[in-house]
């Protein structure tokens, strides 16, 4: 019987829950995954299909309409878990609740092994859905950090109830950790801006068209993905310093599917990046993790 998961679910879910269960499927084979773009203008969708052999199968379709009234989502869709052994609909999932968890998760786990343990100031740039929920991901992994939020709207930023930095430049030279989460089509972190021993995660950009650090942000820091095959050559923020010869390939360090021991921090002072592509085999992980703490609830 397909069951209906809905945001009630989330009261069963855990930051360090979704982060061990990525970890977990990542020691899964590797995934069979498929994007599909589709665009009108600025407007677009995007169908995700993921299979991972002893976990199962997922459909995510996700519209990305920037231009939607406020108020109204910039982001829908539906997700599909299919039963690994049948092919049988599982469940159907709440989009937006495997968005988040899949895409804040996925930071987290990146962040909770490249940066570092002291981390504390935490900077914010963007102001929307993904940034509010990073500020619970983070609480979650470093107790007692403080949060600044910067966003070329100053009235987004302010809704948000944290502290409003008004000059990006020195409040990235402040942070500890620096969150990107924009839909910047051109570098809004500046390379120079950077300081030793801190850690960035970008989240913003998904397509080729986009990218949220500049060329020299990536060659004074060591790279991480999320995985090869969803970042390198669809991702703007990889793409670009890869054809501009800032980086090559073997620059990019690890991604979850390698060896744990790869995946880290080797000092206090170098400089980590982290970007998070949110491929399908993400959604699948995340999906399943909620439908099994679902059906487990008591």
């Amino acid at each position: 019987m397909t069951v209906n998961i809905g945001p009630e679910a989330e009261a069963h879910l855990t930051w360090s829950g979704i982060t061990t269960a990525l970890a977990a499927g990542h020691r899964l084979p590797r995934a069979e995954i498929q994007d599909i773009f589709l665009y009108r203008g600025t407007d677009t969708l995007l169908n995700r299909a993921a299979w991972i052999d002893g976990l199962g199968q997922l459909v995510k379709v996700a519209t990305i309409f920037p231009g939607n009234a406020p108020g109204r989502p910039t982001i829908n869709g539906a997700v599909n878990l299919f039963d690994d052994a049948t092919g049988e609909l599982t469940a159907l999932v709440d989009f937006h609740l495997v968005t988040k968890w899949k895409t804040a998760g996925d930071s987290l786990l990146a962040a909770s092994r490249l940066a570092r343990k002291d981390a504390r100031r935490i900077l914010l740039v963007g102001a929307g859905a993904v940034a509010r929920s990073m500020v619970d991901a983070y609480r979650s992994q470093f107790p007692g950090a403080s949060f600044t939020v910067w966003s070329r709207s100053h009235a987004s930023a302010a809704a948000m109830g944290l502290p409003v930095a008004a000059d990006l430049q020195d409040a990235v030279a402040r942070a500890d950790i620096i969150c990107c989460a924009t839909m910047a089509t051109s570098p809004v972190v500046r390379g120079d801006w950077l300081q030793p021993g801190q850690h960035l995660d970008l989240i913003g950009a998904y397509k080729p068209g986009m990218r949220e650090v500049d060329d020299l942000a990536m060659t004074r820091a060591r790279v991480f993905v999320d995985s090869r095959a969803t970042t390198l050559h669809h991702i703007g923020e990889l793409m670009a310093p890869l054809a501009s010869g800032a980086i090559t390939e073997g620059d990019v360090v690890a991604d979850f599917y390698d060896d744990p021991g790869l995946f880290v921090r080797r000092s206090d002072d170098e400089i980590t990046i982290a970007k998070n592509g949110g491929g399908a085999h993400l959604d699948l992980m995340t999906a399943d993790y909620i439908w099994r703490m679902w059906a487990g609830r008591a």
